[in-house]
């Protein structure tokens, strides 16, 4: 072996130790940890009905829903002045705008008993209704730059039709909002949270009522 390859080999050691002291300190990083905020679906409180009509005897599935502009995202957006839109820095939802509403609204229509079933966007079981939902507004609006706590604004365009042949039963808005207590990103969520759960209320009220009046309620499920 030549002189030159026992020196490199006494020092080889050394070259891969400072190689793994490189890469470590590559891997480290001084940001912040993102902070990960989920909703839950409440109860749907109920219309003060004195003779509530009977459950329907039919099942609803829950199309995945469609994002507007800025909105299919996992981050929790803010609006600001001058129509600015920008999000909230290390925090985000659990799951995208569009995920985390097509699981709440399947939650929720469940959680009402209106319906012999309800199934989500994945689900391989065939359905009688089709609700459609595109968020407008999933987002805490600082716009009017007064510098106090934002409101909340969940919009939610919904379109419900019967899946089989696609005819078109209603469409509707349903729509919630909520101060925010203290401009604190907790508190920002908590009012996220109060505006989900009414936009979720009326979403579910409104489906039920836009079926029921048709009369339709009882054709057989129909395949994809």
């Amino acid at each position: 072996m030549s002189p030159i390859w026992r020196h490199l080999r006494r020092f080889a050691p050394v070259l891969l130790g400072l190689g793994m002291a490189g890469c470590s300190s590559l891997l480290h990083s001084d940001a912040p940890p993102v902070q990960v905020y989920t909703l839950r679906a409440g109860a749907v409180s109920a219309d003060g009905a004195a003779n509530p009509p009977p459950a329907l005897a039919a099942s609803l599935r829950v199309a995945q829903p469609l994002a507007g502009p800025g909105l299919g995202t996992s981050q929790i957006v803010l609006l600001q002045t001058d129509d600015r839109m920008n999000v909230y820095a290390g925090s985000a939802w659990a799951a995208d705008a569009p995920a985390l509403i097509e699981s709440l609204a399947t939650q929720t229509l469940r959680a009402s008993g209106d319906w012999s079933s309800v199934e989500d966007a994945e689900s391989p079981f065939p359905s009688h209704y089709l609700l459609q939902i595109s968020i407008r507004h999933f987002d805490a609006d600082y716009s009017a730059g007064t510098g106090a706590p934002p409101t909340v604004h969940v919009t939610l365009d919904c379109t419900l039709g019967s899946e089989g042949g696609r005819r078109l039963i209603a469409t509707f808005v349903a729509a919630g909002r909520a101060a925010a207590a203290a401009n604190r990103l907790g508190e920002v969520v908590a009012a996220f949270q109060q505006a989900t759960d009414l936009a979720l209320t009326s979403m579910s009220q409104q489906a039920f009522a836009a079926v029921h009046a048709t009369r339709s309620d009882a054709p057989g499920p129909r395949s994809h």
